[in-house]
């Protein structure tokens, strides 16, 4: 499931159609989900402009917006389906890689939500992460007191972390959760990608990013 929802203030632009490597990031996303094995489904509220990629997408659940909202509608689906969870991706990552969704998948049974030990403040990455539907109590009493942050629901919920060190092997250059935001991230998106690949860094998965 990717998210594809916020209005792109800081880029001036969709930046999931900004061009990384010769391809649009929103394909590179897409790349890998689908190279662990995954049907994709995007949650964006631009169905028109979203509609062209050849998966289904899906308009925010409510009348809540938001990172967190998009992961609550990405469970509402997943529990439609039948499915257990969900992988949810934001579409503004160039660098997600198909075994690093593998990763989340292999740490997902039993566990409620699994996320990767990131650098940022947060320290995990709430949005390259499992979430279970077992998630949704609480994910909807977040949104119901207007906490609308990817990891307002994290404290109530148990989370499996991939740690870091394991992390940086499963992405170019370790920089898995580079987001372009803005045209600087997107200067610097394009030098990795273009940079030759890193020798340590995982083999290339055939419809991998």
């Amino acid at each position: 499931m990717i998210l594809a929802g916020g209005g792109n203030r800081r880029y001036g632009a969709p930046k999931a159609f900004a061009m990384v490597g010769g391809r649009p990031i929103i394909d590179r996303v897409l790349a890998a989900l689908q190279g662990a094995g995954l049907r994709a489904v995007i949650v964006a509220n631009d169905l028109e402009r979203y509609g062209g990629l050849g998966v289904p997408v899906r308009p925010d659940a409510g009348s809540v917006r938001g990172p967190l909202g998009g992961i609550c509608t990405a469970l509402l689906w997943a529990r439609e389906e039948g499915a257990p969870g969900a992988v949810v991706l934001a579409c503004d990552m160039p660098f997600v890689t198909s075994p690093l969704v593998r990763r989340l998948l292999a740490e997902a049974d039993g566990a409620e939500a699994v996320l990767p030990e990131s650098g940022g403040p947060r320290g995990v990455e709430p949005l390259c992460a499992y979430y279970s539907v077992r998630c949704l109590p609480a994910i909807e009493a977040a949104l119901e007191r207007r906490a609308l942050a990817a990891v307002a629901f994290l404290d109530q919920v148990r989370v499996r972390k991939i740690p870091a060190a394991e992390v940086e092997r499963l992405g170019p250059a370790g920089t898995p959760f580079l987001n372009v935001n803005s045209r600087a991230d997107l200067e610097r998106a394009e030098r990795i990608a273009a940079a030759p690949p890193d020798p340590g860094s995982p083999e290339p998965q055939r419809g991998s990013p």
